[in-house]
């Protein structure tokens, strides 16, 4: 992963205006994010009411301290009635493969135009990608979510389902964060590999993706930190503070993912260069020995 990739990665960005797309997609985010919520903590509260509140307690270090209330509330007005939790979850499921093929469409159309092609796919094709990759990432993030959740008497249950000491217990609180970072750089190097219409391997969208999520955290990081020590977001915006941190927590994420395929858009090429000057260089040695 080179420095020099990297910055004129950044300047691609930045001349594109790429933050614009990703306010985009900050607003198809927001449509898939809620009914995604909902289905989430319909099904953990079916599970294990302290599930919840440890994946929200894994969520709340990523995301910024005054946009969590705003989670925290719309999961605790879902769980009022948990006696309408099975129906929800179906009602919230279907809500949200809508919203979220929503978003991988656009989040298509935002790689294509950093790659600077026309979607060459036939209709049927691009409908068939958008709801399989839909189904993908959306299992993929769920498989996030419980690991998040088995913690407390999730993991204490389990542990002594599979006779595992309160030592494998502890270890397993550790190990399960970089087992999601993982899983996440999975989902976006998937989302770069069968979105866009230019093909590529999928190990050369690798790079790309553990650059976002990286960039993703880092960032998620210090927005959190300037939110809670600095921001003022409170004093300006009065009661809707929370909601304008957590879109802009929502669209550094966005950005985060358009910079990781920028790179990828930029290495990739100078890659295949590199690539076909060694090869030229070699053959005038293999034709003198």
């Amino acid at each position: 992963m080179g420095g020099r990739s990297i910055v004129k990665a950044a300047k691609r960005y930045g001349a594109a205006s790429r933050g614009d797309a990703a306010a985009a997609l900050t607003y198809y985010s927001v449509l898939s994010l809620f009914p995604a919520i909902l289905v989430g903590t319909s099904l953990i509260g079916l599970l294990d009411a302290d599930a919840t509140a440890s994946l929200l307690d894994g969520a709340g270090t990523l995301v910024p301290g005054d946009s969590m209330s705003i989670i925290e509330d719309a999961v605790a007005r879902l769980q009022m009635d948990p006696r309408t939790a099975g129906l929800l979850a179906l009602l919230g499921l279907a809500t949200a493969l809508w919203a979220a093929s929503n978003y991988v469409a656009a989040f298509s159309r935002a790689l294509n135009a950093v790659d600077d092609v026309d979607e060459s796919r036939k209709w049927w094709t691009v409908l068939i990608v958008r709801v399989v990759l839909t189904l993908v990432v959306g299992a993929l993030t769920a498989v996030c979510a419980v690991v998040a959740a088995t913690g407390g008497s999730v993991a204490r249950a389990v542990g002594r389902a599979l006779h595992a000491g309160d030592a494998a217990v502890a270890v397993w609180g550790w190990v399960k964060w970089p087992a999601i970072t993982v899983l996440v750089i999975v989902i976006v190097a998937l989302l770069y590999w069968l979105a866009p219409a230019k093909r590529s391997r999928l190990r050369r969208r690798a790079p790309g993706a553990a650059l976002a999520v990286v960039l993703w955290l880092a960032a998620s990081a210090g927005f959190g930190l300037y939110a809670a020590s600095f921001g003022s977001y409170d004093k300006t915006y009065g009661a809707l503070g929370g909601v304008i941190v957590f879109l802009v927590w929502l669209w550094i994420t966005n950005a985060a993912l358009l910079f990781g395929y920028e790179y990828n858009a930029t290495a990739e090429p100078e890659a295949d260069t590199a690539g076909t000057a060694a090869g030229e260089a070699s053959e005038p040695s293999a034709a003198e020995t």
